[in-house]
């Protein structure tokens, strides 16, 4: 049975390597190991020793601290406190959207945030 920060885990090396356009390939080359060892990382059915996650960490370009990020929203999540879904950066199409608006010159980008703020509070 996985652990739930073994998956918390797997889900920001998902989140960061997408969010960075790298496939699970290139970051296993990287790293040294299959692809195949990537994907149970990400999933969570593989635990990722401390050695391995700083090998990733440095290939993915943060801290080891950010796969450990938001753990304990993830357990309020899991609690049934969270207003979006538990996986929400899991979800590919919320990473699209996510690169999409950071190629978008800063000062429109501003003004889309304040669109969408917008459209939020009145829905």
């Amino acid at each position: 049975m996985t652990h739930p920060v073994d998956v918390h885990v797997g889900k920001r090396v998902r989140h960061r390597r997408w969010l960075i356009g790298m496939t699970q390939q290139q970051l296993a080359e990287q790293v040294g190991i299959k692809f195949q060892q990537i994907q149970k990382y990400e999933t969570g059915a593989n635990r990722i020793s401390a050695s391995r996650l700083w090998d990733i960490a440095d290939a993915l370009g943060v801290e080891v601290s950010f796969f450990f990020e938001g753990l304990q929203d993830a357990e309020k999540e899991e609690a049934g406190d969270a207003v979006l879904p538990a996986d929400l950066m899991g979800d590919k199409e919320a990473l699209d959207l996510v690169r999409s608006y950071y190629a978008i010159p800063e000062n429109q980008r501003r003004r889309l945030f304040e669109l969408a703020r917008v459209l939020s509070d009145v829905a």
